[in-house]
């Protein structure tokens, strides 16, 4: 879904959405990899994967372990800028060390969120609305930079760490965007889930019948996060709120032995690699 299985295709529909064939680069950057798994429907599991876990395994450590908000911020943080600092000096994709990024920014997207409401009482119309900003404007210093928004370009270290930011703030709106719709209708952890996952339906609707891909997989990409959220809710949260009681830590366990499960399918089939590019060729 939102993704080509080779360049060609990719440069056929650079007519469609400008700047999704601008993957050519510097001398010395196009010999990395794309740093990015190809958007599989294996790409869309893990991610839905990882907000869930986001949302439960903040929750454990913080609430149910007792942690605190700011002692499991600066945790996770810490977590996340180390395993970054690892993705940055991959030359290509390996599953593990991405996937691992991603639980762990899912997390702190969450984190982010939940410190400005629950510690610097900021309202969450407030929060979404200056996320969704800060996203539109990464948006549009990355492509004024780049030419291109598009993941299958992720060859050179600036468009990797536009990527990642642009992850960063897609998990805290996401998370911020949920909460608030959550307040505003009401609704339980379990007619939830319906929202996003009605809104992600129209997106591949919109997408089958000629929407820009790379703007379909953005939207896709941010509400994939409540998706996940709601979903993880439903399942942690007891019968009496709405939710099937398994409990943060039950739910956290089992969706991390899911991810886990799959990186390693993908690691040992490379169903998810893409092509190697070089000097703007595959």
């Amino acid at each position: 879904m939102f993704g080509y299985s080779t360049l060609e295709e990719t440069v056929a529909h650079s007519e469609v959405m400008p700047g999704v064939s601008e993957v050519s680069a510097s001398p010395a950057a196009t010999q990395m990899l794309n740093k990015v798994p190809e958007v599989t429907i294996y790409f869309w599991i893990i991610k839905i994967l990882c907000t869930t876990v986001g949302e439960s395994l903040a929750d454990y450590i913080n609430e149910t372990l007792g942690f605190g908000l700011t002692n499991t911020t600066v945790v996770f943080v810490v977590a996340l800028a180390i395993v970054l600092f690892v993705q940055f000096r991959l030359r290509r994709y390996l599953p593990g060390v991405y996937w691992l990024a991603v639980v762990l920014i899912s997390v702190v997207g969450t984190l982010l969120t939940d410190q400005l409401t629950d510690n610097q009482g900021v309202a969450l119309w407030l929060s979404t609305t200056v996320f969704a900003v800060l996203l539109a404007v990464v948006f549009g210093i990355w492509y004024a930079r780049e030419r291109t928004l598009s993941i299958h370009s992720i060859v050179t270290t600036p468009r990797e760490a536009f990527y990642w930011l642009t992850v960063l703030v897609t998990f805290a709106l996401g998370t911020a965007a949920g909460d608030w719709t959550l307040d505003l209708t009401g609704w339980s952890p379990g007619p939830a889930i319906l929202l996003p996952a009605g809104l992600i339906l129209a997106v591949v609707i919109a997408w089958r019948f000629g929407a820009g891909p790379v703007l379909c997989f953005w939207l896709a990409y941010i509400l994939t996060r409540p998706l996940g959220a709601n979903l993880g809710d439903f399942l942690g949260l007891s019968s009496d709120e709405g939710g099937l009681g398994l409990g943060t830590a039950t739910t956290s366990l089992i969706f991390l032995a899911a991810i886990l499960a799959v990186v390693v399918y993908l690691t040992v089939t490379r169903k998810d690699r893409t092509e190697a590019i070089r000097d703007g060729r595959p």
